[in-house]
């Protein structure tokens, strides 16, 4: 019966992903019994196949050294303590980015950690900057929301990467997104990044600019087409489209030195799509 309810009970892991923060933890606390951290590493993955084996539901989360000293330090708890770590592990996984753990490897595991951090800590950064702009958000996301679906929808069939750049921040919010647009006219993207771009793209309409966004079309195999490279430009309307000469100028401009540089082969510079002006 006890074993049948600790199935039912999720279990999360925090996990120290390089031999930097495997070397905060290990030269600080006594307590942490770990002197290698390949082994650390093979310790770990043993956990978590330990746990998947018995039918617990498991979930990993990144453990900062920093951020637990200053944890442990703001609720007065003993930071060389298994229960202090293992209280900021549930802290954070109960507000911050958590993976699940379904079997991958462990390298794996920890690049799905990095990018899922990564997109969380932009995507609460352009937040903060569209809320700062001082206007209602919904009309921006909304708009940005429109503006992606159309560029998708009207650059037709292929794989397409879109890259939107605001320099709002130091250093700036980025962006990235990989959608591939099917024959039947269905488009595939990963739900996350396009919240993630969305959100860097309103914070920029709500400032009117500046920002910049880049759409990159790779045909499919059989049709043997050359990539295509379109551009956008944030302005108080919305989008502008960047015409041929503007998208070849950005991508042949070396942007130290303004020096021009060979255009990559294969590649064709074309006029941005025109979009709907930003209206709300």
């Amino acid at each position: 019966m006890r074993q049948a309810m600790r199935r039912e009970v999720p279990s999360t892991v925090g996990l120290l992903p390089g031999p930097r923060e495997f070397a905060a933890m290990r030269d600080a606390y006594t307590t942490f019994l770990f002197d290698d951290h390949a082994q650390y590493l093979r310790r770990t993955q043993g956990l978590l196949r330990s746990l998947d084996t018995q039918g617990i539901h498991v979930r990993v989360v990144l453990f900062d050294p920093a951020e637990f000293a200053d944890y442990c330090a703001a609720t007065g708890r003993d930071p060389d303590t298994p229960a202090s770590r293992a209280r900021y592990t549930a802290e954070v996984a109960a507000g911050g980015v958590t993976v699940p753990y379904h079997g991958q490897p462990l390298g794996h595991l920890v690049a799905e950690l990095r990018t899922a951090t990564d997109h969380h800590t932009t995507w609460t950064h352009a937040t903060d900057v569209l809320v700062r702009a001082g206007h209602d958000p919904e009309p921006f996301l909304e708009h940005a929301t429109t503006a992606l679906t159309a560029l998708l929808t009207a650059a037709g069939p292929g794989t397409h990467h879109l890259v939107c750049s605001v320099p709002l921040t130091e250093p700036p919010l980025t962006a990235a997104l990989h959608a591939h647009h099917a024959d039947d006219g269905t488009v595939h993207l990963p739900e996350a990044d396009a919240l993630v771009l969305c959100t860097v793209l309103a914070a920029a309409l709500a400032h009117a600019g500046p920002g910049g966004l880049v759409l990159r079309t790779t045909g499919t195999p059989d049709r043997h087409v050359p990539d295509r490279v379109r551009g956008w430009t944030v302005t108080g309307d919305g989008l502008r489209p960047l015409t041929e000469g503007e998208v070849f100028d950005a991508y042949c401009t070396d942007p130290r030195t303004g020096d021009p540089i060979p255009p990559e082969p294969g590649v064709e510079y074309t006029a941005g799509i025109p979009l709907p002006p930003l209206t709300g």
